[in-house]
């Protein structure tokens, strides 16, 4: 009879752990570390590193037709709960396919984590302060920290939000931010994603499957849970509901189910027991949304919107939009509502204005930053544009206004052809693009189906930020992509990448 890993006991995990997988293990056996670079699990003497022996060992007693039977149960368990993404290169009405992900988590020991978590925190506060001077005071323009002109050309600066504050006096109530681990092992923030976050389903889908498919093995290790964000996210919309309302209504704004992230909206709407809207949903009278139900108006006082703020009001923004509420604006500066993320957070995840972010923690925060930035170059900038042009084949080019592996232009894998092309959409224009060396994305050990076998890909990490009026958290472990593609350094799911469950372990 073949073996399934939950039947596994600790006793026999500890056991086959005891073996060199990559001599021992059919999965492992043509696993190589490679030079100059980081493998999460491996050291450089293919000696397993400490927080996954354990893990490592019970894999490693699969064979691979073992282990092939358990990748398609998680497979299958994805697709019976709908766990899919759209692309749209295609087609525009996008391309529904399963979410890949692999059975082999990412480990972090919880002493490392905290360092993380801080950073965090840090972060989010530095941000929410920058966002209400920018906003009100303009301090830190006055004082020279961030150049004036930079936040004016922005094309996230939001004139509507000129002179008013939010209720909790939070603006960015979510955040999603990028961490890369590098060559030297130290972990850097590649970006800052604050207007609407998306990926944090995937965690709780992959824990989920993680639990069904290895339920023995998981319940052995001391794992934090990550099934308590969508109650901390409900607290969060609660927290910063509009003054004197004593049992806020939440809903979740969606574009619709043609958005790549619809399976994420209604997830999170179930998880939360809040209801999932349109635009055509919800309506406002006299400067206050009411939301259609079939027991009549329902008063809504916070709105978690997952669509961008030119879509958010056509009386304000686009007027073709048919996605948001025609005056919402109007009520939420008249704070009868709470927008959440509130609009104009778009500004501080600028690429452009990431190269300001330690200044900024230093500027509100009198601290350093716990965590650095990968280090950036802005073209709009006369002499970081000259390096730029002169080095193109050893940077990274990103466009500042987009996300999802969109736009990145890699240097040492393009021809001469597509680096004049380049250069020319920089030069003409240059406050549209940044530059960063090639950082060396830390490797882990992943599963190729065409192959059977475990290889190094390249991974980061998303972590996951929440705050409110007296609300903070920062989720455990986040999620882990994975660039699936050998020697890729795109992990984005839109661009071929997938994901891993990301364990914070004691010891």
């Amino acid at each position: 009879m073949r073996r399934r890993l939950e039947d596994l006991s600790l006793s026999q995990i500890l056991i086959v752990s005891s073996m060199d997988p990559i001599h021992d293990s059919i999965l492992f056996q043509n696993y190589l570390t490679r030079s100059g670079q980081f493998d999460e699990v491996f050291a450089r003497n293919n000696s397993i590193k400490p927080v996954y022996s354990d893990v490592i060992g019970a894999f490693s007693s699969l064979s691979p037709d073992e282990y092939r039977q358990l990748n398609e149960f998680a497979k299958k368990s994805f697709l019976s709960q709908g766990i899919t993404f759209a692309t749209y290169n295609q087609n525009p009405r996008g391309i529904e396919r399963i979410f890949p992900f692999d059975l082999l988590p990412r480990i972090i020991h919880q002493q490392e984590w905290g360092m993380i978590e801080r950073g965090m925190l840090q972060r989010a506060q530095a941000m929410d302060l920058f966002l209400h001077d920018l906003y009100n005071g303009k301090k830190i323009l006055k004082d020279k920290i961030i150049p004036v002109e930079l936040i004016h050309s922005s094309n996230h600066l939001c004139k509507f939000m000129e002179g008013f504050t939010p209720p909790g006096s939070t603006y960015c109530h979510i955040s999603g931010t990028d961490l890369i681990r590098h060559a030297d092992g130290e972990y850097y923030i590649l970006e800052d994603n604050l207007r609407c976050p998306s990926g944090v389903s995937y965690v709780l889908a992959n824990r989920e499957a993680m639990k069904k498919t290895f339920s023995q093995l998981f319940k052995q290790f001391n794992v934090a849970s990550v099934m308590n964000y969508p109650s901390v996210l409900l607290e969060v919309l609660q927290s910063v509901c509009p003054a004197g309302v004593d049992e806020p209504v939440c809903v979740l704004l969606t574009p619709g189910v043609y958005n790549s992230a619809y399976y994420e909206h209604s997830f999170l709407a179930q998880s939360m027991g809040v209801e999932l809207v349109e635009g055509r949903d919800l309506y406002v009278d006299h400067d206050f949304v009411y939301m259609n139900t079939v027991y009549g108006p329902e008063k809504v006082d916070v709105v978690y919107r997952r669509i961008d703020d030119d879509f958010m009001d056509p009386l304000v923004f686009r007027t073709d939009s048919v996605l948001g509420v025609p005056g919402i604006m109007s009520a939420y500066r008249k704070g009868n509502v709470t927008l959440v993320n509130a609009p104009g957070t778009g500004v501080a995840d600028d690429k452009a204005v990431y190269t300001y972010v330690p200044d900024i923690i230093r500027y509100y925060l009198d601290q350093e930053p716990i965590l650095q930035n990968v280090p950036t170059m802005r073209c709009g900038d006369e002499k970081d544009r000259q390096y730029v042009l002169e080095h193109l084949p050893e940077l990274v080019v990103k466009p500042v206004d987009q996300s999802g592996g969109y736009g990145v232009f890699i240097g040492q894998n393009a021809t001469r052809e597509e680096l004049d092309q380049q250069k020319q959409l920089i030069l003409a224009s240059p406050r549209e693009y940044i530059a960063q060396p090639i950082m060396a994305l830390s490797l882990h050990a992943t599963f190729i189906e065409q192959k059977n076998q475990f290889e190094p890909r390249h991974i980061d990490l998303r972590t996951f930020t929440l705050k409110g009026k007296d609300v903070q958290y920062v989720l455990s472990g986040g999620l882990s992509r994975v660039a699936l593609k050998e020697g890729s350094l795109i992990v984005n799911s839109s661009q071929g990448g997938g994901s891993k469950d990301t364990w914070i372990v004691n010891d």
